[in-house]
């Protein structure tokens, strides 16, 4: 009886780890197909990654099975699908323009994994961030990548972009509070608006693709919901200044 509890607690515990082990894959896989300017796929890798990631964590709650090799797996896997592989999406994209240059944009990968060293030892976000999360960094350089490269663009966009990956860097390890889905108060009156408007945003775009049988615009619905998170954030914290 004790050995097959024994057996049974072992079972549960690969469960969750399976699942952040295929968040790594998904990520790896995403950064190879960067690398051979699938966008798209590696966007499409990016997403599946981060349903991984949701349900690794939701797996070790509602199985009662946290571990600390858990959390570093997870810090890990969450470092290559939400930060080298957008870094690598962005790299490959900008470098036939700009050539080296391009490697400016890794540092989204350096940055990450900065990130999620300090959110693992930082007690003060249990209930919201502090800095932009790597998830939604990553899906939206992924998706911006993916409409870019559907449009043409002028001479000086690629400096541009550059720009914005050092914004994002800095986003990333700033000492900004951002709302999560586990913030209460105020902040719930603005996670409701963000879906609202989510639900807007990805609407819109996905008819938009639709009409113009062009993929591309419903994945920039991505980009898009990212900065109206970020303009919801922005209203959170001007209203907490009240």
């Amino acid at each position: 009886m004790v050995k097959k509890l024994h057996n049974t607690m072992q079972i549960k515990r690969i469960i969750p780890n399976s699942l952040t082990c295929a968040n790594l894959l998904c990520g790896s896989a995403a950064v190879f197909m960067a690398t051979q300017e699938q966008y798209l796929l590696a966007f499409a890798l990016i997403l599946a990654g981060g349903l991984f990631d949701f349900f690794d964590g939701a797996s070790a709650r509602w199985l009662k099975v946290p571990s600390p090799l858990g959390v570093q797996l997870d810090s890990l896997a969450d470092d290559i699908t939400f930060g080298l592989a957008p870094a690598m999406l962005l790299f490959c994209y900008l470098k036939p323009m700009i050539g080296w240059w391009a490697l400016i944009a890794l540092l989204i990968s350096a940055f990450s994994a900065l990130r999620l060293a300090k959110f693992n030892i930082d007690e003060r976000q249990t209930t919201s961030f502090i800095g932009l999360a790597t998830p939604p960094n990553a899906i939206f350089w992924a998706s911006l990548v993916c409409w870019l490269n559907s449009i043409a663009l002028p001479t000086w966009t690629p400096w541009v972009l550059l720009a914005g990956s050092l914004a994002s860097c800095y986003l990333l390890v700033s000492e900004i509070p951002f709302f999560s889905f586990k913030s209460s108060g105020q902040g719930k009156k603005h996670i409701i608006i963000f879906l609202i408007g989510n639900c807007f945003i990805l609407g819109t775009c996905a008819t938009m693709a639709f009409i113009n049988k062009q993929i591309a615009i419903a994945a920039l619905g991505g980009a898009i919901c990212v900065l109206w998170y970020v303009i919801c954030n922005f209203i959170t914290l001007v209203g907490a200044k009240k």
